[in-house]
C-alpha cells in the first residue's frame, strides 16, 4: 500500500524534484500507539504502523485515498512544503505521530475553530541531503481535556478518517550528521518558525551527557546564557550553533530544542570526528639489496581516527607492473605482522604493518605496495617501492675495483711524496 501511494505521488509531480506548492500530498506512515494497563497493573504501550496521507488543501476537500487515514493540512502562516523545497521525491520519508503535551493544557494564540486541540508531529527526512524537518500539527476539537495525561486516553482514529489540521511550528536542520576533522570550524544548522508573532520562545542547545546547557535564550526576558549562537539571527529563527575549534571532546549528540508551550521540539545533530591517516614507508621508492640480504620494511598509518583502519601489503612481478590490460591482480603478502594501535597525544591513533624481505634474484624488479583504507578516505592511500636485487659477485667485483682504485691513488701519492723529499735533501 505504501509503495502504491509513493508511485501515485511521484506520477503527480512534474519533475523528480519537489517544488513548494507543487506537492499535493505525501505518502506517510502513522505510528499510532495504544497505552493501557496490563494484568499486573503496569502501563504498556502497543505501537501500530499504519498507512496515512499528508494532504494539502482546503477544508472539505475529498481525500486522495478514501481508504487511508488522511491528515488534511489547510492553509496557515506556515507551509511545511516550503521547508522541503528542492528535495528529490525518491529519497523522502514521512512519519506522523501523536504528540503528548504531558498534561499541559493551554490555548494556542492563533484562534482555531474550536477551543481545544489535539496535537501531532510530522517528521520529513531526505536521505540524500540529510534534511530533517519536524512539524507540529494542530487539530482543533470541541472535546475538552480529561484532566490526565493525554496519552492515557488517546481518541481512536480509524482508517479512512479525515483529520483537518494546520501546521503551527516547524523545526529544520540540514546537518543531522556531521563528520568533522580536528581543529575545524563546524556549524550545527537549526532553524525554526512559528505561526504567530510575539511568541514566548525558549531556545536551548544541549550536548547529551552534559548537565549544563551550551546556550539558552528566552524571548520573553531577552536573557541569553552561553555562546555559539549569533544573537542577531535569533529573531529570524536561525538558532544554528557554531563550534569554532573541533576537538575530540567535541564528539557527541547535540540537541537543538525550541519550546513554545505546550510544544517542545528537538532536532538532534550527531557530530563525529574523522581524521585521515598519514601513510609512510620505511624505505624510499626504490630499494636495492644483495641476494640473501634481509630487510624489515614498515608501512605506518598515523594520525587517524576512529579506530578501524586496514593495512594490506601486496606485490606484483616486474613484467606486470604498469600493464593496464591482462595483468593479474597483485598478490597479498602472507607474512605481514602488525603492531598494536598506539594513541597519539591528540588522541588520534597509529598502526604499523611490516614484513621481513629476504632478497632473491627472482624478486628483482618486483613492486611492493602498501594500501591503507579508512572510513575518512574516499579512495584508499597507496605507497609503493620497487626492489632491485644484485648478485654478491657483482657487488664484490665493484667493491674490489673501488678498493683497488683507492689503493693505487694512495701508492702514487706516497711515491711522489718520497721523491720530493729526496730532492730537497740533495739540494741541502
Amino acid at each position: 500500500m505504501h509503495l502504491i501511494l509513493k508511485i501515485l505521488v511521484y506520477s503527480s509531480l512534474f519533475t523528480g524534484v519537489l517544488q513548494a506548492y507543487q506537492i499535493p500530498w505525501l505518502p506517510c506512515k502513522f505510528m499510532d500507539e495504544n497505552v493501557f494497563y496490563n494484568n499486573e497493573g503496569h502501563v504498556e504501550t502497543k505501537h501500530s504502523n499504519r498507512d496515512a496521507i499528508l494532504q494539502f488543501g482546503h477544508k472539505g476537500d475529498a481525500p486522495v485515498n478514501p481508504n487511508a487515514l488522511t491528515f488534511l493540512i489547510t492553509s496557515s502562516k506556515l507551509d511545511v512544503r516550503r521547508f522541503i523545497e528542492g528535495v528529490e521525491t525518491e529519497h523522502v520519508s514521512c512519519e506522523l505521530q501523536r504528540y503528548s503535551t504531558q498534561g499541559i493544557h493551554m490555548r494556542w494564540p492563533v484562534r482555531g475553530e474550536h477551543e481545544y486541540n489535539r496535537w501531532f508531529t510530522c517528521k520529513i527526512r531526505d536521505s540524500k541531503s540529510q534534511l530533517s524537518v519536524l512539524s507540529f500539527i494542530r487539530q482543533s476539537t470541541a472535546v475538552p481535556p480529561t484532566g490526565q495525561h493525554d496519552y492515557r486516553s488517546w481518541t481512536p482514529i480509524e482508517d479512512g478518517e479525515i483529520l483537518t489540521a494546520t501546521v503551527v511550528m516547524v523545526m529544520k536542520t540540514q546537518t543531522p550528521k556531521i563528520k568533522a576533522s580536528l581543529r575545524s570550524t563546524q556549524k550545527l544548522d537549526c532553524h525554526y518558525a512559528i505561526d504567530h508573532k510575539a511568541a514566548n520562545v525558549v531556545v536551548e542547545w544541549h550536548k547529551r551527557g552534559e548537565r549544563t546547557s551550551l546556550f539558552n535564550h528566552s524571548s520573553q526576558s531577552g536573557v541569553s546564557q552561553g555562546s555559539g549562537v549569533t544573537l542577531k539571527k535569533l529573531s529570524t529563527g536561525d538558532v544554528s550553533y557554531t563550534i569554532p575549534f573541533s576537538k575530540m571532546s567535541s564528539q557527541g549528540m547535540y540537541m537543538c530544542s525550541v519550546t513554545v508551550l505546550p510544544l517542545y521540539g528537538t532536532q538532534e545533530i550527531n557530530l563525529q570526528i574523522e581524521e585521515a591517516p598519514r601513510v609512510s614507508l620505511s624505505t624510499g621508492p626504490s630499494l636495492t639489496l644483495t641476494v640473501g640480504e634481509e630487510k624489515k620494511v614498515i608501512c605506518e598509518a598515523d594520525g587517524y581516527y576512529p579506530l578501524d583502519v586496514e593495512i594490506e601489503w601486496t606485490h606484483q612481478d616486474a613484467a606486470d607492473v604498469g600493464r593496464r590490460v591482462g595483468a593479474p591482480l597483485p598478490k597479498v603478502l602472507d607474512n605481514v605482522l602488525y603492531s598494536s594501535h598506539k594513541a597519539n597525544p591528540d588522541q588520534t591513533l597509529s598502526l604499523s604493518a611490516f614484513f621481513y624481505l629476504n632478497a632473491k634474484l627472482s624478486d628483482s624488479g618486483r613492486q611492493f605496495t602498501c594500501t591503507v583504507s579508512h572510513q575518512s578516505l574516499r579512495v584508499a592511500i597507496k605507497k609503493s617501492f620497487t626492489l632491485t636485487v644484485q648478485e654478491p659477485s657483482k657487488v664484490m667485483f665493484v667493491g674490489l675495483l673501488c678498493f683497488g682504485g683507492v689503493l693505487l691513488v694512495v701508492i702514487v701519492l706516497l711515491v711522489l711524496r718520497k721523491t720530493l723529499t729526496g730532492r730537497r735533501q740533495h739540494q741541502w
